[in-house]
């Protein structure tokens, strides 16, 4: 009997995630370390993410 992973479309999430904030903050770069540094901010955008959620239930 298959295992199946339930936690795979928590990869595809985070997956769509980072492309699409790759896409936004290598984007409004000007050169190249703004680009490196955007790259850097796509990597960690979920952190910022639940971040701001919890600032803005005051938890």
């Amino acid at each position: 009997m298959a295992k199946h992973n339930e936690s795979a479309s928590g990869g595809a999430f985070y997956g769509l995630g980072f492309i699409g904030a790759a896409v936004y903050f290598i984007g409004k770069s000007t050169g190249f370390v703004g680009g490196l540094l955007g790259f850097l901010k796509a990597l960690v955008w979920p952190a910022f993410l639940i971040y701001e959620a919890l600032k803005a239930l005051k938890v």
